[in-house]
């Protein structure tokens, strides 16, 4: 059962429900009992862990995190997979996000919650080659949806009530309650894993892209690296990315129709947020790189993002470095055929200040 909602608490996962009118459709009804049971097992496994490690969790300071930013599928997991090469940072795992709640409890238990989990999870993302696992990096914003209920990774599970979630996107709409759990939350997941891991946090969530003054808020000192990509490969990628999440996760049919128009609102306003808050990062901690780049030049444009953030350790992390990238050999990406006029016109239209910020031909 490999869904965003398996972490869920019982509580949570009802007002979920209640949210989007338990509209849930017939053939996804074993889906939803299947994640009803396990959200039973999770609020059990929540009050276990708040009682073993709640006390030590609230005295966690967390240093500032470097955040990894930039829309899906534009080469956001490729750089924080090689940054979590250094052994000075810490990243949250698959198993972490998806357990926001229970982790330290449960995460070393292989023969328990982890290990039940084992074998649902896909050898790859399914919408490319890059590995999964439970151990390796993923996104926080997975944890935060399942523990905050605002993010917009709902929209995959109830892909009729997307509009709703989409204002989690950059907060910009949401109500001032919203903006506070989300913050709560985000930085409970954050100080648990501070306490488990020890060192400075490396994150990586699209999401963020659109919530820089959030996260200043938060970290006034932390570090941004944006990666960009052609805006007509990110919204073919992007919709192949949407189908996949949303197969394996909907509760509720989609409506295909509506798939390209939700890309085209959800990137401008992402980067609308964006290019009005990313002057608010102070001098120095900001990196923007082309994925083209960094796909050609893996080693040289991680060593651009040492220099550019003044960060250290670079040497000691090249050897784990040159080793994954000497795996990454033979991957070959996605082809997709050539956009029509129309569309090529339509998302010049809408995304032109991207086109013109990074110097895409259109």
């Amino acid at each position: 059962m490999f869904t965003h909602c398996c972490g869920m608490t019982f509580p949570d996962w009802w007002r979920t429900l209640w949210a989007n009118r338990f509209a849930v459709a017939w053939r996804f009804r074993r889906r939803a009992m299947r994640v009803t049971a396990r959200s039973i097992l999770n609020s059990w496994c929540r009050r276990r862990e708040k009682a073993t490690f709640g006390a030590q969790v609230d005295q966690v300071e967390v240093p500032p995190p470097l955040f990894i930013i930039g829309h899906w599928r534009s080469g956001t997991t490729l750089l924080h997979n090689l940054l979590a090469c250094d052994p000075q940072f810490a990243f949250p795992t698959l198993y972490e996000v998806l357990f926001p709640h229970s982790f330290l409890l449960t995460e070393d238990d292989r023969k328990g919650l982890a290990g039940l989990l084992v074998p649902s999870v896909p050898r790859t993302r399914g919408i490319d080659d890059i590995p999964m696992g439970l151990d390796l990096p993923n996104e926080d914003e997975f944890a935060t949806a399942t523990a905050s209920l605002c993010s917009p990774y709902f929209m995959w599970a109830f892909p009729r009530n997307e509009e709703r979630y989409e204002r989690y996107l950059t907060f910009r709409g949401a109500s001032g309650q919203e903006v506070e759990r989300w913050k709560a939350v985000f930085m409970r997941f954050l100080k648990k894993l501070t306490l488990r891991h020890g060192r400075p946090l490396v994150l990586k969530s699209p999401p963020h892209t659109g919530r820089i003054r959030l996260l200043l808020d938060l970290f006034p000192g932390a570090r941004f690296v944006h990666v960009h990509r052609h805006p007509y490969v990110v919204f073919q990628s992007t919709g192949r990315l949407n189908d996949a999440m949303t197969a394996a996760g909907q509760f509720q049919n989609a409506t295909p129709a509506d798939r390209d128009e939700g890309i085209i609102r959800r990137y401008r306003a992402m980067h609308d947020a964006y290019f009005a808050e990313r002057g608010l990062i102070p001098s120095g901690n900001l990196h923007e790189l082309a994925f083209d780049d960094l796909e050609r030049d893996p080693i040289g444009k991680v060593r651009a993002v040492y220099d550019a953030m003044g960060l250290a350790g670079y040497d000691a992390a090249l050897p784990r470095l040159e080793n994954h990238v000497a795996g990454l050999a033979g991957y070959r990406r996605h082809a997709y055929p050539e956009l029509s006029l129309q569309v090529k016109r339509r998302l010049q239209a809408a995304w032109g200040r991207s086109f013109d910020a990074w110097g895409y031909p259109s």
